[in-house]
């Protein structure tokens, strides 16, 4: 997972204006400065001109971040998961934590995608809901109760 990696890039030039590093990867140039602001992509080098010159490693990096954020991970997350990269952790003792809870409420979230992939698949094989009066099975397999409540605050 590691941002970190220095490696040049045979793709991409040395250094990478923010349209550059905005088309890279795939987000727009508003969303770089929020990054940026939010301390999860470190402030770039600037040119004698003022342009700000991204190393190619951050391609990787917001890449990452944007990839996680779709998986689930709340922007306070991906920064501790940066930071885990970035060897900046104040200690082992709260990657532990962090760790277990993110795994905790991964578990819960598989739970819960099989309970709807069990609903799905059982529509498919009985057909759509016909009858009105009975509760949709889509429905009921993430209507109910949730797995356990400490998987709902690790999700928060």
């Amino acid at each position: 997972m590691s941002t970190r990696d220095s490696r040049k890039r045979p793709d991409l030039p040395s250094t990478l204006r923010i349209s550059e590093l905005a088309r890279a990867a795939g987000v727009g140039i508003p969303t770089l400065r929020f990054y940026e602001r939010k301390k999860l992509l470190p402030s770039p080098q600037r040119t004698e001109s003022g342009y700000r010159a991204y190393e190619p490693r951050h391609v990787t990096r917001v890449r990452f971040i944007r990839r996680a954020q779709e998986l689930g991970f709340s922007l306070k997350e991906v920064g501790a998961l940066l930071a885990v990269s970035d060897r900046k952790v104040p200690s082992s003792t709260d990657v532990e934590r962090f760790a277990a809870a993110k795994l905790e409420a991964i578990d819960a979230r598989v739970k819960d995608l099989q309970r709807m992939k069990r609903a799905i698949l059982g529509l498919l094989a009985e057909g759509v809901c016909e009858d009105a009066d009975a509760e949709c099975p889509v429905l009921a397999s993430l209507g109910g109760a949730p797995a356990s409540p400490s998987s709902r605050r690790a999700r928060g």
